[in-house]
């Protein structure tokens, strides 16, 4: 069975500044915390078709490839090549325009656990609260790089700094 989960956050930086960063489709490493490298692995840069290699801090990887690309608003990955214990996994990321200074950020994400029914419950009592974190974490490490230009390395900066970005 399929889990789903989404994740959304509305910041102040305008969809557009967001969108550069997100169409630039290797600069993940920039902006999430547990990301080391992100490579681009074939000769798509950004766009339908593009595929990033990311390797973790942990010294994990995964590919991403992009399966569906709409232009200016967001695009939808398939993960594959992962250690995880997942049959599939996709994940769709984009931004949408709330004014011209804001914008809100989404993730929303359907994957497969295996191991039967003893899969799917590790994956509704484990991995989608640990995954709806790792998207949070991810945005607002996203939205911080936007305003700052500063890459997030493994922890988010303190809330203080945050608070000016991420509206409530």
């Amino acid at each position: 069975m399929t889990h789903h989960i989404e994740n959304t956050i509305k910041v102040n930086v305008p969809a557009a500044k967001i969108w550069q960063l997100l169409e630039d489709f290797s600069s993940v490493e920039q902006f999430a915390t547990a990301i080391k490298t992100s490579p681009i692995v074939n000769d798509i840069k950004s766009g339908l078709g593009a595929k990033r290699l990311c390797t973790f801090t942990d010294g994990s990887s995964l590919v991403e490839e992009i399966i569906d690309f709409q232009q200016g608003q967001g695009y939808t990955m398939e993960l594959s090549e992962f250690s995880l214990p997942l049959k599939s996994m996709q994940v769709k990321m984009g931004v949408k325009e709330i004014d011209e200074n804001s914008s809100e950020i989404y993730m929303f994400s359907d994957f497969v656990v295996k191991a039967g029914p003893l899969g799917w419950l590790m994956g509704y009592l484990i991995m989608r609260p640990m995954m709806k974190g790792v998207f949070k974490k991810l945005m607002t490490g996203l939205a911080y790089y936007c305003v700052t230009g500063k890459r997030v390395d493994e922890k988010l900066p303190p809330n203080e700094e945050l608070a000016k970005i991420i509206l409530s």
